[in-house]
């Protein structure tokens, strides 16, 4: 079994995960880890679906990020839940409807694949959190990317210039705009995409890359955003006692979909409460089963 330490070095070294299966391989790894490699598993006190593990002495006893188990495999059931997972992969890839008792099971693997990534960063000292946060941040947008191409999608980052142009039509000068899903059929771009791990000060960037984007091509391209999850553990906690808080800022995003533009997609593994209670959330904010089991084909990819 691999300790700790080794798996943070394997995240560290970013061309380990080039493939869904490397994804797999390590969060294997590590939900074996955690069976007993553990200090404890910490209840969240306002959200008991939620967890935290904390990390023995040799890793300073840290705690990670909030856990969502209604979504985290354990190490028996996430091998059971794979099975399901690349069939409903080679069902989306003929451009099928898998069946729909399998939603549930594709937003945990997803979500645990990406998660055993978050939480065993959270074993690094604390000087190393950025470093520890880009990672999670590029690993995700891969993941994402992986999943596209998994299902017969053209997806890659990249640059897309965009002409700016006068009254007559003269290209004045290209504006270079950086994307992290770039979606394409027959060379043409289907959509675009934004992957965060958290909405947390991006959501503002996010609405104006899509409202600048149209407005300057004059294009009506699809636009999306994809996250991990909006909550965290909250910093003001007694010992023992850990809580967590949402990131998600309803009323911005009510407020920028109404004012500014609406985006044609956006997408969470971990939905918060109030996207599926709230009415007008619900409507614009879906699980990420939703983007690649109902979207794409709307998106005509």
């Amino acid at each position: 079994m691999m300790t700790i330490q080794q798996m943070t070095r394997h995240i560290t070294e970013r061309q380990h995960f080039k493939s869904i299966q490397d994804y797999e391989d390590f969060t294997k790894a590590f939900l074996d880890f955690v069976e007993s490699g553990l200090q404890a598993r910490i209840v969240c006190q306002n959200e008991v679906n939620y967890q935290f593990f904390q990390y023995k002495e040799d890793c300073a006893f840290n705690i990670s990020r909030p856990i969502n188990t209604d979504l985290f495999g354990s190490a028996e059931s996430f091998e059971k839940s794979l099975t399901i997972f690349h069939d409903v992969l080679k069902i989306l890839k003929r451009r099928k409807l898998p069946n729909a008792s399998t939603r549930q099971v594709f937003n945990s693997v997803v979500y645990t694949l990406q998660q055993s990534i978050g939480v065993a960063l959270d074993a690094l000292p604390a000087s190393s959190a950025n470093q520890a946060k880009k990672i999670n941040g590029d690993l995700f947008e891969r993941l994402v990317r992986l999943l596209m191409t998994g299902v017969g999608i053209d997806c890659s980052t990249g640059v897309v210039q965009v002409p700016i142009t006068d009254s007559a039509g003269n290209v004045l000068h290209r504006i270079n705009y950086q994307h992290d899903l770039i979606a394409r059929k027959d060379g043409q771009i289907k959509f675009l995409g934004s992957v965060k791990t958290s909405s947390k000060d991006r959501i503002d960037k996010i609405f104006v890359d899509k409202l600048l984007y149209s407005r300057f091509t004059g294009n009506d391209t699809p636009y999306i955003a994809v996250f991990l999850n909006d909550v965290q553990r909250a910093k003001s906690t007694t010992f023992g006692k850990q809580k967590v808080n949402s990131t998600f800022l309803a009323g911005h995003f009510k407020a920028y979909t109404l004012k500014l533009t609406s985006m044609d997609g956006v997408f969470y593994c971990d939905l918060r409460p109030n996207m599926r209670s709230d009415p007008f959330l619900a409507e614009h904010i879906h699980g990420i089963d939703h983007l690649f089991y109902d979207d794409v084909r709307k998106f005509g990819v």
